[in-house]
């Protein structure tokens, strides 16, 4: 028998990698306030109350048309429509959002036809065609024409003319759900217009509203654009003192200090900040440090980065407050507004996080090679997503691409590991196991039981015991070693009363998993507890239905009960799993044959571990 897939395994262990900015200290933020088609921030003015009143009905899509609308290709605008959904459904975004645009053009009068091409255009990233195709009019939905009028104000403005983006934001101001985004960016389109006295007005007193405190933050950093220094530093030092552990508000402090010259002020204000948990945030400000010390002072802020900078703070805030699922719309007008690797990472994680992984890969796909931390990180996201789906083969493409940019990574080398023992590339996953990145004093349990199951896959099973312990030895109840080494035992039977005691430690600890479940079984079945194991089984197979193993299993199961009809129910099953060449050739022998009542396997075990 082989050993259990290390499918689940490798989901556990390979975490997600994404690099992504601090978001600001929002620790106070009350609850939004929700109605149908309007979300309220805390402290903002509510909208006029026509708003949240019910909207009059609009005429749904017909069923037929008559006469049908066709294009220039004789395609139906239903048939567009339904394409458009369909293809939006599977997650090819870019198809949808071209089909259900083309659909609009045809029946320009159907409000929510134009609403769903709005919004798949928003989704797939064509703000020109989300432009086009906003909802307008009195039967719109407010949400949507207010985020339709937010994206028309930033292409307005990403396109160079600041000063009609800014009459818009004047003559119209957008409103909720998105009036946070209109708030925070309006000051920067202000400032590239001219308009440096609507740009530098004070926000509302105190530092207690965390929206007033990033509005303060952006003025600050206005101030120093504008070569007010000394507005600037007031406005830095008081947001640093009232919130200390904020790594924005100090490194924007801080930078000023360096391009003023001031290094050890600079230096001391770094190394005050409070410790933190996250090692991402204590190396930026080692970084910062060492910046300092060198005399090299980062560039004075620009226009254009705050503006980019206020929409992906916005993403941020409404993300926390119940509106998510603005945060990918806000991230990619930053980009349209200044393009950056760290802003395309930031717009995939929010898409992943949305599920909406076709459209999350092609962000990720657009960061450089130019850092190459940057380039990794985003290569392993996507990696993880193919890996997500079982296309270990995709998978080994983007692993192999981070690995290439980061060859003395840790992180990027075990991943390329584990996506080559998935394949049962073993040897070519040995070779970076066994080597110097990884084979350290002080590797991890993960690599351990990552090179332990690679062992054990080519036969070399005292080597991939010793592994497996060493795991157990770091992580003693981690359920995936436990059921690992414990099934490792129980099936050669080398240790059987110990792995049938490890296997259940790891099910009580992970009752839900149907593969522990099934070695729980299996060591009923090798201690000769059919009737126990034929239970246990079941449940296994009705939560990892398609596995041909377990299903394999229960037909043993049923076989020695004496449920021979049901047996060969369940191994004429594992033959429509796809089971590898040896459970198929084996199975079609026990279809031909059946099975004889083998020896309950000795319950005596040697002492001690590995």
């Amino acid at each position: 028998m082989r050993m259990p897939s290390l499918r689940s395994c490798l989901l556990v262990f390979v975490a997600p990698w994404v690099l992504a900015a601090p978001a600001l200290a929002q620790d106070a933020v009350p609850a939004p306030t929700i109605t149908p088609g309007v979300l309220v921030l805390p402290g903002a003015t509510p909208p006029p109350a026509e708003v949240a009143e019910t909207e009059p009905a609009v005429p749904a899509i017909p069923e037929t048309w008559s006469p049908v609308p066709r294009d220039d290709q004789n395609r139906s605008a239903y048939g567009l429509y339904l394409a458009g959904r369909l293809a939006s459904g599977r997650g090819e975004g870019e198809t949808g959002a071209a089909y259900l645009a083309a659909a609009r053009r045809l029946a320009p009068e159907q409000p929510s036809l134009t609403e769903q091409a709005f919004l798949a255009a928003l989704v797939s990233g064509d703000l020109e065609d989300a432009v086009a195709a906003r909802p307008t009019g009195d039967g719109a939905e407010p949400v949507l024409v207010e985020i339709g009028r937010l994206v028309e104000i930033v292409l307005t403005y990403a396109r160079g003319d600041a000063r009609r983006a800014l009459t818009g934001l004047r003559e119209q101001p957008i409103r909720q759900p998105h009036g946070l985004a209109g708030t925070l960016l309006t000051p920067w389109i202000a400032a590239e217009a001219g308009d440096w006295q609507r740009a530098l007005l004070a926000p509302p007193a105190g530092i207690g509203n965390p929206i007033a405190t990033v509005q303060r933050f952006h003025r600050a950093q206005l101030l120093e654009i504008r070569g007010s220094d000394e507005e600037a530093e007031a406005e830095y030092r008081a947001l640093v003192e009232a919130i200390p552990q904020e790594l924005a508000f100090r490194s924007g402090y801080g930078a000023l200090l360096e391009r003023q010259g001031r290094r050890e002020e600079a230096v001391a204000l770094y190394a005050a900040a409070p410790a933190s948990q996250d090692a991402g945030l204590t190396l930026r400000l080692e970084a910062m440090r060492q910046r300092a010390s060198a005399g090299r002072p980062p560039a004075r802020p620009t226009v254009r980065n705050g503006a980019a900078e206020a929409l992906a703070a916005s993403a941020d805030i409404i993300s926390q407050i119940g509106g998510e699922q603005f945060a990918p719309v806000y991230r990619r007008l930053a980009l349209e507004i200044e393009p950056s690797d760290a802003r395309r990472i930031a717009l995939a994680t929010d898409l992943a996080e949305a599920r909406l992984k076709p459209a999350a890969r092609a962000a990720y796909a657009g960061v450089s090679a130019d850092d190459p931390f940057a380039f990794a990180a985003a290569r392993s996201a996507i990696g993880r997503m193919w890996m997500e789906d079982q296309d270990y083969d995709k998978a080994l493409v983007e692993y192999r691409a981070a690995h290439e940019a980061l060859p003395d990574n840790a992180l990027t080398t075990y991943f390329l590991a584990t996506t080559l023992v998935q394949l049962d590339r073993h040897d070519e996953a040995l070779a970076l196991l066994n080597g110097p990145v990884l084979n350290t004093e002080r590797q991890g349990a993960e690599i351990h039981f990552m090179r332990g199951a690679a062992y054990e896959s080519t036969g070399r099973i005292e080597q991939a015991e010793a592994e497996l312990w060493a795991a157990l030895q770091q992580r003693p109840d981690e359920p995936a070693f436990l059921n690992y080494l414990g099934y490792l035992w129980v099936d050669s039977g080398r240790r059987v009363a110990e792995g049938a005691e490890m296997i259940a430690r790891a099910h009580a600890a992970d009752p839900e998993d149907g593969n522990i479940q099934d070695s729980l079984g299996w060591a009923q079945y090798r201690q000769g507890q059919y009737d126990i194991a034929v239970e246990t089984l079941e449940q296994a197979v009705a939560k990892e239905p398609a596995n041909a193993e377990i299903n394999d299993h229960l037909g043993d199961a049923y076989w020695q009960v004496g449920r021979t009809r049901e047996a060969e129910f369940q191994w004429t099953r594992v033959l429509t799993l796809d089971p590898e060449d040896e459970r198929r050739a084996e199975v079609e022998q026990k279809l031909t044959d059946g099975l004889s009542a083998p020896s309950p396997v000795a319950m005596a075990s040697s002492d001690g571990g590995s």
